[in-house]
């Protein structure tokens, strides 16, 4: 005998989404993506620009203008000796218009970090379900070399015994050779995924070996798609994004109507003129006002405006797009998990029976070597299906939790939104 097992899909991506039924995800899981998130350049850039647009936003609730000294001198026929200051006033509005664009920034810069963190986590979690794919099918892999060794080793003893013939023989090795072929191809078909995953930086992330020591290998399904309520469209980042986009686009109108009024300067002068044995104190006020006669700043205007109107195209763009990604993200996601779920319950799954029952027809000659051959191949592969469809239907499943913007909640644990 040498029957063959089935493989347990995803030791690793189970260890992310063991507990994903009730919602919230392992605490493993929420360190490794914090541990992403320190780790990740995009990550970082993001943050490095909201503090930035912070930073502008205080700078912005700054008086707009700053008063100017003046010290004036002159050794003549009259002597004089002034000092005075002045200072613009700022009665168009411009810090109130300044105010408003730096606090759209600051929201649209939120809004790209939480979409810089909820793609690298989407990335991060589809790439460990990928590892595990390659895992499971190179398992299974090993598993086929162990039966066709065995396979082989049993032919030549049939062989020597006149059970079988000598071609029948030489198709046993042959498909043995092919076996260790394969599998060579599937050991480095793992280790290119490893090394994808390990571009975006999992040094902490966890492996199968703490997943079997934690007891949580499973083969269970995500969740129905029924159990995640959506976010509201309006709540989903990338509305958020283009909505904060929008409003700074719109501020930005604003600020370039500001810039070209012209806004009035007072001046006030004093000090002393002596002209020979008399000495007068003198008193100066003044208004200026610049003119906008050569540049008036109306294209200016016009630009904010296209630039406005262009953001309020692509906000429209994003709302059809995000409403469209959520029923796509939800229509696959059914649709594989309901496929996955048919395959477990069907014959297809039953690996191990038609191993054994394939192995005691050929050892009572009831078929040929080239039958069982092209049979157990053709079972092996329904199995590397079997382990490719649950690994899709599991990246659907991130997939819809992002289109559906409860990622970010279920990966902090706090998603409790869920239909009874």
């Amino acid at each position: 005998m040498f029957p063959m097992r089935a493989a347990p899909f995803g030791a690793v991506c189970v260890f992310l989404v063991a507990s994903v039924a009730a919602s919230p995800s392992p605490p493993p899981v929420k360190a490794a993506v914090e541990a992403l998130w320190r780790d990740n350049p995009q990550v970082q850039a993001a943050e490095a620009n909201l503090r930035a647009a912070h930073e502008r936003a205080s700078g912005a609730a700054q008086p707009f203008y700053n008063p100017s000294l003046q010290l004036e001198g002159e050794n003549a026929d009259v002597d004089r000796r002034t000092a005075g200051a002045s200072l613009a006033l700022d009665v168009t509005g411009k810090r109130k218009a300044r105010i408003a664009e730096s606090d759209a920034d600051v929201r649209a810069r939120t809004a790209e970090l939480a979409l810089a963190r909820r793609d690298i986590t989407l990335d991060w979690l589809k790439g460990w379900t990928g590892v595990a794919l390659a895992h499971d099918q190179a398992a299974l892999g090993r598993r086929r070399v162990e039966l066709m060794q065995a396979f082989d080793a049993l032919a030549a003893q049939r062989l020597k015994t006149g059970d079988i013939s000598s071609p029948e023989r030489d198709l046993a090795a042959l498909a043995l050779g092919e076996a260790l072929v394969q599998q060579a191809s599937l050991d480095t078909q793992e280790a290119d995924a490893r090394a994808a995953l390990a571009i975006t930086g999992t040094a902490n992330a966890p492996n199968a070996a703490n997943a079997a020591n934690a007891q949580i290998v499973t083969t269970d399904l995500p969740p129905a798609a029924t159990t995640i309520i959506p976010l509201s469209a309006d709540e989903r980042p990338d509305l958020l994004l283009a909505r904060a986009a929008q409003d700074r686009a719109d501020a930005a109108v604003t600020v370039a109507d500001r810039a070209r009024r012209p806004d009035p300067t007072i001046s006030v002068t004093g000090g002393q003129v002596r002209s020979g044995p008399r000495t007068d104190r003198v008193i100066g006020v003044s208004v200026s006002m610049p003119l906008p006669v050569r540049d008036s700043g109306r294209y200016s205007v016009s630009a904010a405006r296209a630039e406005a109107d262009a953001a309020y195209a692509s906000t429209r763009a994003a709302a059809l797009r995000t409403d469209a990604q959520l029923v796509r993200a939800q229509a696959t996601y059914t649709a594989l998990r309901t496929a996955s779920e048919t395959f477990g319950k069907g014959r297809a799954g039953a690996f191990d029976e038609r191993a054994r029952l394939l192995e005691k027809l050929w050892q009572a000659s009831e078929i040929t070597t080239s039958d069982y051959l092209l049979q157990l191949k053709q079972s092996l592969d329904t199995a590397v299906s079997g382990i490719a469809l649950q690994n899709q239907a599991w990246q659907a499943w991130f997939d819809y939790l992002a289109a559906a913007g409860r990622l970010p909640a279920w990966i902090d644990g706090t998603d409790k939104d869920t239909s009874p």
